[in-house]
């Protein structure tokens, strides 16, 4: 599990796409100490599990589920991403629970300044796998945020100055893919209610 507060921004240096798989590779910087073979890490909101470490650069084998969940197809050698590891027991949790399986691809559609902070607008996948409400926890590329305005396919968040400089946000323009993570007690109280599994 983790938290959304990113901890380190990475910089891939392999990223391999075959047809059904991708290996990827990336200096984890400060992260690197203490991090071990099957640590799990967060890279840019997906779980991946470290398979091979090289010093600071950890490997990463991505499957073909993970491929079609996430933006991982689209990224490239010097593609910065959002690292967090996994969260321990007895740690503060300051952003909420945030388990790294993507549930599907949005689209930032527009991005403005409100005051010191930075209005952006997030166009949910058109298949239902992400549900949000007003006020609730949404990971967008990992990072834990408050959705608000939500109407329809569409929710805002409010992106704080320290999150900008912090994160990936300050690169996004309008059009950019993010992964997306509904948050998990939602999740289960949508199969509930629903009556069973998603679509």
């Amino acid at each position: 599990m983790f938290t959304g507060i990113i901890e380190h921004v990475g910089r891939l240096a392999i990223a391999r796409h075959a047809p059904q798989d991708t290996v990827l590779a990336l200096d984890l910087g400060p992260l690197a100490e203490g991090t071990r073979l099957g640590d799990s890490i967060a890279v840019n909101g997906v779980c991946l599990t470290v398979a091979r470490l090289d010093g600071a650069v950890a490997g990463f084998d991505v499957s073909a589920e993970t491929r079609r969940k996430t933006t991982i197809p689209g990224w490239a050698v010097g593609h910065t991403v959002n690292l967090e590891r996994a969260l321990a027991f007895g740690q503060r949790l300051g952003g909420h629970l945030v388990s790294g399986h993507v549930d599907g691809v949005g689209r930032l559609v527009e991005r403005r300044r409100e005051g010191d902070s930075e209005r952006f607008t997030i166009v949910l996948p058109d298949d239902g796998s992400v549900q949000v409400v007003e006020k609730g926890s949404l990971a967008i590329d990992g990072i834990s945020l408050t959705t608000w305005d939500c109407r329809g396919a569409r929710c805002s968040i409010a992106v704080i100055p320290h999150t900008l400089a912090h994160t990936t946000l300050a690169g996004l323009r309008a059009g950019h893919p993010v992964n997306l993570e509904q948050d998990i007690v939602g999740r289960w109280v949508e199969k509930m209610v629903g009556g069973g599994s998603r679509p």
